[in-house]
């Protein structure tokens, strides 16, 4: 029974997956201000071409460059664990198996894309990249590929994180990254909210429309936006978790897994992992697969399918999926990881086609897990990350229930050496559980009014 599985370097994959081309019902289009479709030059202020044209793609696998490669390897393939001493402390008959995206350089699965939308940007001519970041995972993660790949770096933190995490701040300076919080005098986006809302704890809608608005409004077209989460190409750079994890539990002789979990945000992390397995369940197989949600901030679970603009200041295009609605600003959990207001249309349409199970935890459920996972397994999770750890236990303890050998893969999406203050929080009783107020929720979405709506399209077969 092996604790970890590796796989060599050239066995790493080779291709990223696009669900994109798999959906039963395709996705809708995103929309300008006009609700008409938009086309892929109208991206081009914000993304390079040649990313645009992965967000766009139908194409169902898409060759990874071999600069690309040369770069993950320092950290890929990533191993497998196999979660022994948990299963024995829950006594149950499921196998837990977990991938370790905490040993990238900057700690999570957030490299993955990273480093690619570094590339692709530096091929077009970018000088600059802008960006936001709640926790600070991506902010760490984009200044690390820039660094390495010769690009700068700015990046807008929402302010209640860049409070909580100041050394995710130090890491993305340690790799050349400029950290400001969001919102910020820097730009009339950031100016227009201080106005409104002098305290407010920022939000990645927010912090969004900072990092955009700074990147159109480069007279030069040297500077362009990345963004960590949410979009097609995004979740298509993250798909190698998972057809790293089909690869080494082939290895080891597993045929089927029952249950694939991973936490979910904006959408990046679960996706990677879970989009190749997605792809087996549209094919027939019988895997339950769960996004995992804070209840402060339950976009899936509680949320409309519609419409929405992924930014407070409306500079995205209108996409279709689960949000809270726009202007929405969470409570200040600690997994601000998790503190966005929408789902990435990808996630979002394989939720209404019936193929993911969402389900919303609260936070000190959430740390409880978290302890319970570090006593045992060792390894202190991410708040993010916990959401996950939740959602394995209780599948582990209905296995036990049941009487079933189920196996149990989830994203363990990173370590939570940086969120130690978090822990200290927990263990000194100081956090609440927050979940969201109907009320808050409701005076949220009226920022829906007068957009267009999205049709919940479905096959019906899930």
């Amino acid at each position: 029974m092996s604790t970890k599985v590796f796989l060599n370097e050239d066995e790493i994959p080779r291709q990223w997956y696009n669900l994109a081309a798999d959906l039963p019902t395709p996705m809708q289009p995103p929309l300008g201000p006009d609700g008409k479709p938009i086309s892929p030059d109208m991206l081009a202020p914000v993304f390079p071409m040649n990313l645009i044209e992965q967000e766009v793609s139908q194409q169902r696998w898409i060759d990874i460059p071999e600069e690309i490669l040369e770069i993950l390897y320092l950290w890929r393939p990533s191993p497998l664990y196999r979660a022994k001493n948990l299963e024995k402390a829950l006594g149950t008959p499921a196998k837990i198996y977990y991938k370790n995206e905490g040993v990238s350089p900057a700690g999570s699965h957030k490299p993955n894309t990273a480093v690619p939308q570094a590339w692709y940007n530096k091929k077009f001519g970018i000088k600059k990249l802008t960006t936001e970041t709640g926790a600070g995972q991506w902010g760490s993660a984009l200044s690390f590929a820039c660094s390495l790949i010769g690009l700068k770096c700015k990046v807008y933190m929402v302010r209640i994180s860049f409070d909580q995490k100041p050394f995710r701040k130090l890491m993305m300076q340690v790799w050349g990254g400029e950290c400001i919080a969001s919102p910020s005098t820097q730009t009339k986006a950031g100016r227009d909210i201080l106005a409104k809302y002098p305290d407010t704890p920022g939000s990645l809608g927010i912090a969004i429309s900072e990092a955009i608005e700074e990147a159109v409004s480069d007279s030069t077209g040297q500077t362009r936006y990345s963004l960590g989460s949410v979009l097609n190409h995004v979740m298509l750079h993250q798909t190698i978790i998972g057809l790293e994890a089909k690869k080494q539990l082939a290895k080891i002789g597993e045929k089927k897994v029952d249950v694939v979990i991973g936490c979910a945000g904006g959408g990046s992390n679960f996706a990677g992992l879970a989009f190749p397995f997605v792809a087996d369940k549209i094919h027939g197989a019988n895997i339950d697969i769960i996004p995992v949600e804070p209840s402060s901030c339950p976009t899936l679970t509680r949320g409309p399918f519609t419409y929405d603009h992924g930014d407070v200041a409306k500079m995205t295009p209108l996409m279709p999926m689960y949000t809270l609605g726009h202007e929405f600003v969470s409570p200040p959990i600690h997994a601000g990881g998790l503190r966005y207001h929408g789902m990435a249309p990808l996630v979002s349409q394989a939720a209404v086609e019936g193929l993911i199970r969402p389900i919303a935890m609260d936070q000190l459920h959430c740390y409880n897990s978290a302890l319970m996972w570090a006593r045992t397994e060792g390894f202190i999770p991410a708040p993010e990350t916990s959401h996950a750890i939740a959602a394995v236990i209780e599948e582990a303890k209905k296995a036990k229930e049941e009487g079933k050998e189920k196996v149990i893969l989830f994203n363990w999406s990173g370590h939570g050496l940086m969120d130690l203050k978090g822990y200290e929080s927990f263990m000194e009783g100081k956090l609440t559980d927050y979940p969201l107020p109907e009320k808050d929720l409701q005076a949220s979405l009226k920022s829906l009014n007068g957009l267009p709506k999205a049709p919940a399209v479905k096959t019906g077969k899930w």
